[in-house]
């Protein structure tokens, strides 16, 4: 089985955060990005994160870490730039993509290594998507590499949605609602501070 590297979508603009960085604030004790980058280089998979050319301050975040900065000139064509990107700056000897949105908090490494474990089981040639404990499709997304070319070809801001609805998917269940929780608004954070205790 060829190995499987990690690709985190740090490359898009949190309009709905009202002028604060969801990717810097703070996610035991240190900014969201980087919490997740120390997540993903924990697999001891090699990971790539996407940038916007001007994200002084992510890329600031992520200072010292074994990890390859994608940058996307076209970030804001959307998150189908960041994917095609990736996909580019890939290793070529890597078989699969594990796909990690930049801001899910709740994602550590046991559930990155999940979802790797799944590959292998699935035999590698399959999407392994990951779901909440309701049965709740949400992120990471592994795609094997016969599906690059498709992932390399996305436009718009819609992500891989469209390619997973024409994919067969196992479906692996992570803990609680690590797979879904996403946190895009002031408000989510706070609310999900509150639940979190801290």
């Amino acid at each position: 089985m060829k190995t499987v590297a990690i690709l985190i979508l740090a490359a898009g603009v949190a309009r709905r955060m009202r002028g604060v960085d969801k990717l810097l604030e703070p996610v035991g004790g240190q900014p969201l990005l980087r919490h997740l980058a120390l997540q993903a280089v924990a697999t001891g998979a090699s990971v790539l994160v996407t940038l916007p050319p001007e994200a002084t301050l992510r890329r600031d975040a992520l200072s010292g870490l074994p990890l390859t900065v994608v940058e996307v000139p076209d970030a804001s064509a959307g998150m189908s730039a960041s994917l095609r990107a990736g996909v580019l700056a890939v290793d070529p000897g890597a078989g699969a993509l594990l796909v990690l949105l930049a801001d899910m908090p709740e994602i550590d490494r046991s559930d990155l290594c999940a979802m790797i474990d799944a590959h292998v089981l699935v035999g590698g040639v399959t999407v392994v998507r990951a779901m909440n404990a309701a049965g709740t499709p949400g992120h990471p997304v592994l795609f094997p590499r016969h599906m690059f070319a498709a992932l390399g070809s996305l436009t718009g801001d819609q992500g891989a949605r469209d390619l997973l609805k024409r994919t067969a998917v196992r479906l692996i269940e992570l803990p609680g609602d690590h797979a879904t929780t996403d946190l895009d608004t002031p408000e989510a954070w706070a609310s999900w501070r509150n639940k979190a205790g801290g």
